[in-house]
């Protein structure tokens, strides 16, 4: 597919209107798409065309490729090439090429849907006669939880990593990603404190009858912990750490439980691995409870079971097997994942 004038005076125009201070710098660019110049061409195109992606994580942090010939750090990127259809496609795929990052894993910044959230232009090297700048459409995308870690292609990449928005190199898109530019950042100031990293709660049921313990077998299609056993839990949302745990015992078992008869037992600080957002795992015991464990999420759950704690299925989430190891033992705390 030819890359469209048309699109591209889209992208521009919407661009020019949230960032008006930039008319001058991209007048050229503005120009040879109002005269119909290939875009795709050096001969009557008065520049190079193409498309970056700013992948932002859950940290706020910005995804860079080490370039191989130069050693430079800089977003993933490259020309727009005819089957990607869309400049917003062509910055996917070389997030994928150059740092291993599937589209799925990907999605655009809320409220900036497909346009670029900065227009770099780079002037043409010294000595090129006619001059040809650079122009970089760059576009935002947020990394799903779940998404792989980010390794080098086998193009002119041979490294990655993660820089705050105050050492991203482009002053626009830094101006742009932090707020201090000429509109309202695009993402939103981080409600923690400088330097913090947020933490995903988890809750988790210590059920015990006759010296044993309740364990569900996960789902061989679970998007977690598939075909594995682990305890009835889920992730607080906005609510309370017994409310919650109450709330999943009755979603997912058919369980009452008062939360005032939810006692705290244990908590794992749990890494699953570096750059994730580390996850606090609390653990409760259940005084009193009400009804008989029911398998009312299958597509989750395929079964219930009492365990002995010293006579665990080898197919147990390693933290659960942490957590129930120091409950044993008396200990409150234990932290798994974690570089020592």
């Amino acid at each position: 597919m030819t890359l469209s004038l048309s699109h591209l005076g889209d992208l521009l125009a919407g661009y020019l209107e949230r960032y008006p201070d930039e008319r001058g710098a991209l007048g050229a660019l503005w120009a040879a798409l109002d005269a119909g110049g290939d875009p795709a061409g050096r001969a009557a195109f008065p520049g190079d065309l193409t498309c970056s992606a700013v992948v932002i994580d859950r940290e706020r942090r910005v995804l860079h490729v080490r370039h191989r010939a130069t050693g430079r750090l800089l977003v993933p990127g490259g020309r727009f090439e005819e089957s990607d259809g869309a400049p917003s496609a062509a910055a996917l795929r070389t997030a994928e090429e150059e740092a291993g990052l599937p589209a799925s894993s990907l999605t655009a910044m809320p409220g900036f849907g497909a346009g670029p959230i900065d227009i770099g232009v780079t002037p043409a090297p010294a000595g090129e006669e006619p001059a040809h700048p650079r122009y970089d459409f760059r576009f935002a995308f947020r990394l799903a939880d779940d998404a792989p870690e980010p390794v080098p292609g086998a193009g002119e990449a041979d490294g990655t990593c993660w820089l705050p928005f105050d050492r991203v190199s482009s002053p626009g898109l830094r101006a742009k990603l932090d707020g201090s530019g000429p509109a309202d950042g695009v993402v939103p100031p981080s409600p923690f404190p400088s330097g913090s990293v947020p933490q995903i709660v988890g809750v988790h049921l210590w059920l015990e009858r006759d010296g044993k313990v309740l364990l569900g077998l996960r789902h061989p299609d679970s998007a977690y912990a598939g075909s594995l056993w682990h305890f009835l839990a889920g992730h607080c949302e906005a609510e309370s750490a017994t409310a919650c745990l109450a709330r999943e015992a009755y979603e997912e078992a058919g369980l009452v439980i008062d939360p005032a008869d939810l006692d705290l037992v244990h908590v794992v600080h749990l890494l699953h691995r570096p750059g994730v957002p580390p996850r606090v795992q609390l653990f409760f015991r259940a005084r009193r409870w009400e009804g008989v464990p029911e398998l009312r999420e299958p597509d989750k759950c395929a079964a219930w079971r009492w365990w002995d704690p010293k006579d665990l299925p080898d197919a147990l989430v390693p933290y659960a097997r942490a957590a129930i190891g120091g409950i044993g033992a008396g200990r409150l705390y234990t932290e798994v994942g974690w570089p020592r």
